[in-house]
């Protein structure tokens, strides 16, 4: 397996292939050009997402701001084994990216749960990763799974977080919807919520980054996992589900899951409390 570390064109040298080759500050590793693809653009792979997202896409706010992250380098490294010299990011509200209403990209990467009603407007790739629903408070707050229910609760638009607290968690006062995750965190912080319901891997990164004003106190088990989106009869389908599940089986996922969601999180996942709904398991 050969290994490269990604540097701006300029700055490589070798053949004609790989100079132009630009994957930010990511590591790539594997076959170049093992997987061939349609890609939307020219020697680009076109990844749809959600911005911000640290941890998974790092950098800033903007599309030509990412430089690294765990789904970055996730598209970095299928960009590479695909023979294509870099990634095109494409920032898009989360409900757009899952509602299946755009097509003009290769594939979406923006911790999107695999779910039956999903599918039907979208095709998915293996999952990549196991999901659970977090719950965020505020450090100051006393709330556990016998009155989370009777609290303000926010949850994150279109999002199976927001189905969850819906559909079983069912509070006393309906939740709130937020159309991205720092106004949403925000809102937690200013007393305007009580609580966030939303993915454990991404509100991991909160408690650190906040300076302790907000801790996790539990979650919820889904039996779910985040795949890669593609658009419904996606030509590349089988071919990305090849190449995704070469980076589960030889380990580069493992690997990018420490180098980034591992100081993103702060705190080990499995140590946090399981919650249960009225109950049940």
């Amino acid at each position: 397996m050969t290994l490269i570390v990604a540097t701006p064109a300029c700055d490589r040298g070798g053949s004609e292939s790989s100079s132009k080759a630009h994957y930010g500050d990511c590591e790539v590793s594997g076959h170049r050009g093992e997987f061939h693809l349609s890609p939307m653009t020219a020697g680009a792979l076109t990844v749809k997402t959600t911005l911000p997202a640290p941890g998974w896409w790092n950098g800033g706010d903007t599309p030509d701001s990412i430089k690294s992250g765990y789904e970055y380098c996730m598209a970095a490294n299928i960009a590479y084994r695909s023979g294509l010299d870099r990634v095109k990011v494409e920032n898009a509200p989360f409900p757009e990216v899952v509602s299946g209403r755009t097509k003009d990209f290769d594939l979406a990467l923006a911790q999107i749960t695999i779910t039956p009603e999903r599918s039907k407007v979208a095709d998915f790739s293996p999952p990549y990763l196991s999901s659970t629903l977090g719950v965020l408070i505020r450090d100051d707050e006393k709330i556990d799974e016998s009155n989370i229910r009777d609290v303000r609760i926010g949850v994150a638009e279109g999002t199976t977080g927001e189905e969850f607290v819906k559909n079983r968690l069912k509070p006393t006062k309906p939740a709130t919807s937020f159309p991205n995750d720092p106004e949403m965190v925000t809102a937690l912080e200013k007393g305007q919520i009580d609580a966030v319901v939303h993915d454990t891997t991404i509100l991991l990164a909160y408690p650190q980054k906040r300076e302790g004003r907000v801790r996790l106190v539990g979650q919820y088990r889904t039996d779910q996992g985040y795949g890669a989106l593609y658009p419904k009869g996606s030509s590349n389908k089988k071919e990305l589900d090849r190449v995704i599940k070469q980076l589960i089986d030889d380990g580069t996922l493992t690997k990018l899951s420490a180098v980034y969601l591992g100081s993103a999180f702060g705190q080990d996942p499995a140590k946090i409390p399981y919650f249960t709904v009225e109950g049940s398991s």
